[in-house]
Order: structure tokens, then C-alpha cells, then sequence
């Protein structure tokens, strides 16, 4: 059996409105988003590229961080997103998008395996604060 992996997760649109969530199963939640799968929030802002996440080692620490990052100021949650990831790159279009049969994405070079693996996308170890 697989040991889940807990996930805090932001998420943004181009107008950089942001999401803060957490899930134990990132890929299916993104693809949730993506396809607005659920009338709400992410759905009516277009809300669609993960833009920062962080590995929890339990269920209490992610859920716990989640509402740590959403008592923040929309400042400082820019700059968490910032600091791991400041082109704002969406860090699932890689592994999702063609999943779903989405739009026509150009996979980065880290991803294709073609010789030219740079760095892989940023991934925030949850830390105490």
C-alpha cells in the first residue's frame, strides 16, 4: 500500500487571485480545479495553476499549515509563492494537462528527459513556524 502524501497547495489565476488548499491527493484535486468539477470559488475565478506547494509529513500538520497560510496577509502568501517559484510557472501543467487532453502544453525540458533536466519544480518542505 501506498503511504499518502498530505499537501498544502496555492493556486492562482493570470489576474493572480489566489487559493489556499490542502488535499492527500494532489493530482486528482488540481484536475478538480481545472475542469470545475465543483461550482465555487476556483470555478467562478478561473482559478487553475498551482503556483506553490509543500509536503506535509501528516494529515493534522498539512491541515494546520493550511490554516496558518490562510490567516496570512495576501502579502505575505505572495511572497511564500514567490520564493519557491517567481515566474509564477504553473508547477502542475507538466503532469496534469495532458491528462486531462487539455490545451496543447509545451512540456519544459526538465520534464521530457531529453538531456536537458534542469531543476525540478520547487517542492517547500512543511517546517514549523
Amino acid at each position: 500500500m501506498r503511504a499518502k502524501t498530505y499537501v498544502v497547495y496555492i493556486m492562482a489565476n493570470r489576474s493572480r487571485t489566489l487559493y489556499v488548499g490542502c488535499t492527500s491527493a494532489l493530482e486528482t484535486r488540481i484536475a478538480q480545479h481545472r475542469t470545475k468539477r465543483f461550482p465555487g470559488f476556483t470555478a467562478r475565478y478561473r482559478i487553475h495553476r498551482l503556483v506553490h506547494l509543500e509536503i506535509a509529513p501528516t494529515a493534522r500538520s498539512m491541515i494546520q499549515r493550511e490554516r496558518q497560510i490562510k490567516a496570512w496577509t495576501r502579502a505575505k502568501r505572495i511572497a511564500l509563492i514567490e520564493s519557491t517559484n517567481p515566474a509564477w510557472d504553473d508547477l502542475a501543467a507538466y503532469w496534469v494537462l495532458p491528462a486531462l487532453g487539455g490545451p496543447d502544453v509545451q512540456t519544459p525540458r526538465f520534464a521530457r528527459g531529453d538531456g536537458g533536466e534542469g531543476p525540478q519544480p520547487p517542492v517547500a518542505p512543511v517546517t514549523s513556524h
